[in-house]
Parts: structure tokens; C-alpha cells; sequence
């Protein structure tokens, strides 16, 4: 160990880098956001707009955005202070584990109960909802989601899984606007909900 940053009153469950400030951001089960200073040691920012815990950090590759994910909801925050710009629903109310976006802007969250749900970034629009399946022998309420990444192409998605194995996820070839319509409702300008 060469450095230890405290500040947390809680675990600390999620956690994010990039090369810019913040270059640490960490979640915690005190339901904060910690946007951490490297040279100073300290945090600069705690953001405490989530009620429930901090289960997922994910850093969008192309712009200067991040989100977070908890029970409540999903947020998007704008870097570098931690300005909050908006909730993103969880419709189906599970528990979020971990959180990823690609470069196309697909925001990925994986729940504890094996849902993913995929978002898209700008809108916050829940465009597809897929379930995973156990592997044979595993118990239904082994397919919780624990952690995801997105491939170098941004093109597969890659899931940690309760029921031991990791699984490799890619688009469907064959979808249409006929096999997958898109039901989307967009909100008004201005109408959106901002807590």
C-alpha cells in the first residue's frame, strides 16, 4: 500500500477511474458519491443525492459524464464538481449490482435478481430489458449479476454472475423494428423528474 484515502462511513461497494478529475469516484453503502482529490488525499466533493446504498460507478468512454447506480435509481452526473443531471428510473425495482456504458451510449446495468436492463445515455430511455438464464444445477435465485464490462469494440458485454460463470452477450443480428419494437415515450423538455 503507498496511499490510503478515508472519508467513507460505510463500505465502500463501487468504484471508478479515469485520467481526469475526478480521477478517483467511489460509492459507498452510505448512500454518498466521493469525488477524490489525488494530489491533496481528500475527497473534494461528496454528492448525497441516492437513498439507498452505491452498488454501481460506471465513466462514460467519450464524454466528461459518469452515473451511479442504487437501489432508487440510476443517476447521471456531469464531471468535474459532481453537477447531478438526472434520475433514470429503475423500472423493475431490484437491486442494482454494477453499472457499464459503451462508447455508442448504451448504459448497461445488472440487477441482483439476473436482469439487465439497457439504457440509452442521452435520454435515459429503457430501450431493452434481458434476463439471464442459471447454468443447469444452480438454484433460480443464484442468477444475480455482479459485475459487467463492455469488450474493447464495445460490442459484447461481458457478466459476472452469481451462479459461477461468466457470460458473453452480444446484439441480436437478426433484430428488426418488427421483432424489437421500440416503445419510446420521451418526456417533455423540462418535465423530467430532477431528484
Amino acid at each position: 500500500q503507498i496511499f490510503c484515502m478515508a472519508g467513507h462511513k460505510d463500505t465502500v461497494g463501487s468504484l471508478a477511474c479515469q485520467a481526469t478529475d475526478p480521477q478517483i469516484i467511489s460509492g459507498s453503502q452510505d448512500s454518498t458519491v466521493r469525488l477524490w482529490d489525488l494530489a491533496a488525499g481528500k475527497a473534494y466533493a461528496t454528492l448525497t443525492h441516492h437513498k439507498k446504498s452505491i452498488r454501481g460507478i460506471a465513466v462514460h468512454p467519450k464524454k466528461y459524464l459518469f452515473a451511479t447506480a442504487s437501489a432508487d435509481n440510476i443517476k447521471q452526473w456531469k464531471c468535474p464538481e459532481g453537477t447531478f443531471m438526472r434520475n433514470i428510473e429503475n423500472p423493475s425495482r431490484a437491486i442494482a449490482n454494477c453499472l457499464v456504458c459503451n462508447s455508442d451510449g448504451v448504459l448497461v446495468c445488472g440487477y441482483d435478481n439476473g436482469a439487465m436492463q439497457f439504457f440509452d445515455w442521452k435520454t435515459g430511455h429503457n430501450f431493452h430489458t434481458e434476463q439471464t438464464r442459471v447454468q443447469p444445477g444452480s438454484l433460480d435465485a443464484e442468477a444475480g449479476i455482479y459485475a459487467m464490462a463492455f469488450d474493447r469494440t464495445g460490442t459484447r458485454l461481458i457478466t459476472c454472475e452469481a451462479d459461477k460463470t461468466i457470460k458473453v452477450w452480444r446484439e441480436d443480428p437478426d433484430a428488426t423494428p418488427q421483432t424489437h419494437p421500440l416503445d419510446f415515450r420521451a418526456q417533455a423538455p423540462g418535465t423530467e423528474k430532477r431528484w
